[in-house]
């Protein structure tokens, strides 16, 4: 199933997109409530209920609605992950932003890390910065994982069984930040840095073998890897954090990003006021954004 949080005027609800893709039906159901996007729905299933099906009877077309992330506020940090595919792990290091790199370019454990919940927006939202505090935006696309039965000391044979769904993840990033905090919760954290959709889908509607996820800057293709060419894969790293951190339904975990990100390129190409990045994971969507200075949108007041 793939669901969509989504606005109409004043009124939020959940709904699960036709396989046109075109039309969503809304889903209206007891314990249901769509003011934090798909969370009620994530909990309602880790306590064994099946999920409700969307209304047919009552079709909304999906451009006449406002889209909103899945998860518009998670109820904690996302957890996030670095330096988990192969090539991407190499161009990090050779970045000099890279505070693990003395250590080895490929990581002996998972490197995980957070954003603050803050930071999510939805598709088709711009991503603001602020020339003033960061000059070196970089773009991260991520397939994210939803936890749906949480847990603590999950065994890495049982995490599959733990995993609600799916859904994409811009993991932006302001390099700069980064390197001159040497820890990277402020480089990822800045408002509007999380943008996340547009829809959440369920674990069996995602075939994660076949999954690749790419990314274009302005219609040039900048990333393109598979999912199981990631370093440690899903069910490794619900292990890995799970050891000793209580998962909740609801936790969102970014896997990692591929190689070709802008801090990879000589000279690094970062993104300017104006850009548009969309993510494209197969079997979920695509997330689109533009990015914007607070400089150019003084400018235009």
């Amino acid at each position: 199933m793939k669901l969509i949080a989504y606005a109409q005027g004043d009124t939020v609800g959940i709904g699960e997109l036709a396989a046109s893709g075109d039309v969503i039906f809304p889903v209206r159901a007891a314990g249901i409530d769509p003011a934090d996007g798909i969370r009620s729905m994530v909990e309602l299933a880790s306590s064994g209920e099946s999920l409700p099906r969307g209304d047919r009877e009552s079709p909304i077309q999906l451009s006449a609605v406002r889209v909103r992330a899945p998860l518009p506020r998670p109820r904690r940090n996302i957890f996030c992950v670095g330096k988990n595919y192969f090539d991407h792990a190499e161009e990090f290091a050779r970045s000099g932003f890279d505070s693990s790199a003395a250590s080895g370019a490929i990581p002996e454990a998972p490197i995980i890390f957070s954003k603050v919940p803050e930071c999510v927006i939805a598709d088709g939202e711009e991503v603001v910065f602020d020339p003033a505090v960061t000059q070196a935006v970089d773009y991260e696309a991520e397939l994210a994982v939803i936890i749906g039965r949480g847990g603590r000391g999950i065994r890495k044979e049982d995490a599959m069984e733990h995993v609600w769904g799916y859904t994409i993840i811009n993991d932006v990033t302001a390099r700069d930040l980064q390197g001159r905090h040497k820890q990277w919760l402020i480089g990822k954290s800045l408002d509007t840095f999380c943008p996340m959709g547009p829809v959440a889908v369920t674990a069996d509607e995602l075939d994660l073998d076949n999954a690749r996820v790419r990314c274009w800057v302005n219609d040039e293709l900048r990333q393109d890897a598979s999912v199981p060419q990631l370093i440690f894969d899903i069910p490794t790293l619900i292990a890995a954090i799970s050891a000793g951190i209580t998962l909740y339904p609801g936790d969102v975990i970014a896997t990692g990003t591929p190689a070709g990100v802008g801090i990879g390129f000589d000279p690094p190409r970062y993104l300017q006021s104006g850009d548009a990045v969309m993510v494209e994971i197969d079997g979920i969507g695509r997330l689109s954004n533009t990015f914007r200075s607070t400089q150019e949108i003084t400018e235009a007041v």
